[in-house]
Formats: C-alpha cells, sequence, structure tokens
C-alpha cells in the first residue's frame, strides 16, 4: 500500500522519522517537479526581484522549488532557473534531505578575506563542472518564508552555495568564472547534447 502526501507533510515526516523509513512505510510525497532553464538559456540572466508579499503564492513556489531541487538531484536552486525572476533561493546539503533552509531577498553583507575553491557544477549547466574560488564564510541578511528578517553566518560549502545561489539572482552562472574559452566549450557541448536529445520528426 502506497499513502500519498503533500511533499511539505512529506519533509515534515521524514525529518522526525527519516527519509527511508518514510519510503518503507509507504509514503509517497505528491511532487510538482518544475522544468529546470539550461544555459545559455537568455532568462537565466534575468535580475530577479526583490519579494515584496509574503504569501499562499510564495510559499507554492519554494515548495515547487524544493521538489524540483529534490528530484534533479541538487543542493540548490534559485527560483530564476524555473523562470521565476525573485529572490528566492533553497539549499539543503543534508543526505537525507531534511535540512531545508530558504532565503527570500537574501544580501550577502560580508565576505570573508579567506579564500576557498571547490569544484562547482550547477542544475541549468548540466554535466559540467569546475574548481570556481569563493570567499571562505559569508555573512547574509534575508527573511524567511514568512516574511521575518534573518542573520547568518555560513562558511564552507555552504557559504559556497549561498554565493552561487546569489549570483543567479543576479544574472550570473558559475561559468562566468571561467576562462572564455571554456565557457565557448561549454556552450558547444550543451548545444550538442541538445540536438542529440532533440525529438525526431518523421
Amino acid at each position: 500500500m502506497r499513502i500519498v502526501v503533500s511533499s511539505a507533510i512529506f519533509r515534515i515526516l521524514c525529518k522526525y522519522i527519516g527519509h527511508t523509513i518514510a519510503v518503507l512505510a509507504g509514503l509517497t510525497a505528491l511532487m510538482a517537479i518544475r522544468d529546470i532553464l539550461v544555459y545559455p538559456d537568455p532568462r537565466l540572466r534575468q535580475i530577479s526581484r526583490t519579494v515584496t508579499v509574503f504569501d499562499q503564492t510564495l510559499n507554492d513556489l519554494v515548495t515547487d522549488m524544493t521538489d524540483t531541487m529534490y528530484a534533479a538531484p541538487g543542493i540548490g536552486l534559485a527560483a530564476v532557473q524555473i523562470d521565476v525572476p525573485s529572490r528566492v533561493i533553497v539549499i539543503d546539503l543534508s543526505k537525507e534531505r531534511n535540512q531545508l533552509r530558504v532565503f527570500v531577498n537574501p544580501e550577502i553583507t560580508d565576505l570573508d578575506q579567506g579564500i576557498t575553491e571547490i569544484e562547482e557544477g550547477c542544475l541549468s549547466v548540466p554535466g559540467i563542472y569546475s574548481s570556481v574560488k569563493r570567499a571562505q564564510s559569508v555573512r547574509v541578511d534575508a527573511c524567511d518564508i514568512n516574511g521575518n528578517p534573518f542573520q547568518a553566518e555560513d562558511d564552507e560549502l555552504l557559504s559556497v552555495c549561498i554565493q552561487h545561489e546569489v549570483d543567479h539572482l543576479n544574472g550570473k552562472i558559475f561559468i562566468d568564472y571561467l576562462s572564455r574559452l571554456k565557457q565557448a566549450r561549454v556552450r558547444e557541448k550543451l548545444k550538442k547534447e541538445a540536438r542529440q536529445s532533440a525529438p525526431v520528426t518523421l
């Protein structure tokens, strides 16, 4: 027997009983998966708008973003990647997928002078990975899904993820940090893969 519940309820259950146990118990999330824009789609260059209304529409957007990120699978997603140019990002670095963090209108207010270099990938640039230099830690001001402001200081991988996703909100993609030659190679690779996967019309 399989029981279908909303993705929000499924995540709450996973938080308390664990993802594996929830699945074994026959629980399935009713998920809303959005299409993720793929580079070099020009919509990825949109500058995202500040969120001014905290309502059910925002809740639904965050739910869709979370479902889409988990299904991809990925560890972070910006709203603009699903063609909604609003300043919203979701991140979950946990293996159990039960530590979701939502940042609405995130603004990086301080960058640590230390530098870290981690190999990054991106759901909008599938199959491409490259090392990018980022600030080792950041301080970020944001609001939660209800509009309550908060401040967080994060380092290591979470710091990198925040910087990566905030870049998306400003129309920037991680491959912008690469050389022009590497960027050209990425574009050609993705265009070739798009042609190969395109349906054949008979």
